[in-house]
């Protein structure tokens, strides 16, 4: 169990509503105690003590939506659309292994906690035949990373030869997708507090997966207890086929599959209408706004100030490396921040809504909110410490504004569950230079692989 942690004199955004310019936070246990003003209570000896004069401390960040496997195959068809570029990649992909996903997680994972990511999740769902216990061998890897992940797990039923639009090398079975799905819940799902593992259920793609996945994964979810999650009106190339397949939007198919609720999210949901937007909100569906992909495969920009006007759980996401090249979760704050006002001008999205999709916004996304996304006492001690006393930063009167308006500042500290992952920029439980070197092994492999 984690010692008692004590952060002292840095500026407090708890994202719940309070802020402290000289305040504290207090961890037991790894679970927060105390979070005020000033100095923190007294506490006995031994504790560990952080200075957090010249930082500003947030809740750990929460990744709605990845695909760690990517990390393998960045920069590749650079110019593509998101049709185009995925045709391209599922020509590599096809020979993902379980060591490479081991690799890519190691990399990805500590990627992301070098920019202040403390939750993840990622969104499998490539299970070529024979190629090893991929779940298995994600879900060790985030382990010694020390990233709490949550795992979306894929999959894929309908390829080239059912009017799809992945190579059939790359799908499973319906019943072969079930039952995967099915144990990796059964295998690696945590619904603890302190869950540093829980499993969705995670059709890709409604041009990638048939009408029985659909309805039979929002079955098994629901059986279970677990999240669903999937892709959903990113292009308007998708608009038009599921209108033309369909006879619907893509808002409205899912609904008709039972796919619109509390317990599921969609990534990028970019191409909204307005009844669209309405029936999210309404049915408390979440979604995971990934600003700097949809903008790198030319997909759009979501509608966020709207989507948060009407009331609806939004959350932050960096999608997978292959789309967005080495993009951290900090940074897309300040993306999000910034296609927000390009669409709707200065006031459109503030600084502190940026930092709460990030956060609380990206807890609610996920069903975590009750432990996770914000400083406050009873919840998971998830905190990350960023220096904003350094050169440029120091001209900046609000620390917020630092933290989401420029360039990332650097992170001093970052803890999971009290545990330190992060301290002053280095990776404290896998090295990152363990994880660059995986990472490289993993793309050479896989390029290779798929060359033969």
């Amino acid at each position: 169990m984690s010692r008692t942690v004590v952060i002292e004199g840095a500026h407090v955004v708890t994202v719940d509503g309070a802020e402290y310019a000289d305040g504290h936070v207090v961890s037991r246990g790894g679970v927060i105690t105390a979070v005020g003003a000033g100095p923190a209570p007294r506490a006995e000896s031994g504790v560990e003590r952080i200075d957090g004069r010249g930082c500003v401390a947030t809740p750990g960040l929460v990744n709605t939506h990845n695909h760690l496997y990517q990390w393998a195959t960045q920069g590749l068809f650079a110019d593509g659309t998101l049709f185009e570029w995925l045709v391209g990649s599922y020509e590599i992909w096809h020979r993902l292994d379980a060591d490479v996903v081991s690799g890519t997680t190691s990399a990805g994972l500590a990627h992301l906690a070098l920019s202040g990511c403390t939750t993840a999740s990622d969104h499998h769902y490539i299970y070529p035949s024979g190629r090893g216990d991929i779940v298995t061998a994600e879900v060790e890897a985030a382990r010694e990373v020390g990233v709490r992940l949550d795992l979306a797990r894929g999959s894929m039923d309908r390829g080239h030869s059912q009017g799809g639009l992945p190579p059939d090398s790359v799908v499973e079975t319906l019943e072969g997708a079930l039952t995967g799905t099915a144990a990796a819940i059964d295998a690696h799902h945590d619904p603890s507090a302190a869950s540093m593992t829980r499993v969705a259920v995670a059709p890709c793609s409604p041009f990638s997966v048939s009408r029985e996945l659909m309805t039979g994964a929002a079955e098994l979810a629901r059986d279970r207890g677990v999240r669903l999650h999937t892709h959903l009106a990113e292009t308007l190339d998708e608009e038009e086929q599921c209108r033309a397949e369909f006879g619907c939007t893509p808002v409205e198919y899912a609904e008709k599959l039972g796919w619109l609720g509390e317990d599921v999210w969609f990534a990028h949901a970019v191409h909204l209408s307005d009844a669209a937007i309405g029936r999210i909100t309404a049915t408390g569906t979440g979604v995971a706004h990934c600003p700097t992909s949809n903008a790198r495969l030319g997909a759009g920009i979501c509608r966020v100030p709207e989507l948060l006007e009407a009331g609806a759980k939004v959350g932050l996401g960096v999608d997978g490396p292959a789309s967005s090249e080495l993009t951290g979760l900090a940074g897309e704050m300040h993306q999000a921040l910034l296609m927000a006002r390009a669409r709707k001008g200065p006031q459109a999205l503030t600084a502190r809504q940026s930092l709460e999709l990030a956060t609380l916004g990206g807890a609610r996304v996920l069903g975590r909110d009750a432990e996770l996304g914000s400083l406050t006492v009873g919840k998971q001690a998830d905190v990350a410490l960023w220096r904003v006393d350094g050169f440029g930063f120091d001209v900046i009167a609000d620390p917020v504004v630092a933290l989401t308006f420029g360039p990332v500042p650097p992170l001093e500290r970052l803890l999971v569950g009290g545990n330190t992952v992060v301290d002053r920029g280095e990776l404290r439980t896998l090295s990152a230079e363990t994880a660059a070197a995986r990472g490289r092994a993993a793309h050479r492999s896989l390029m290779q692989e798929a060359n033969r």
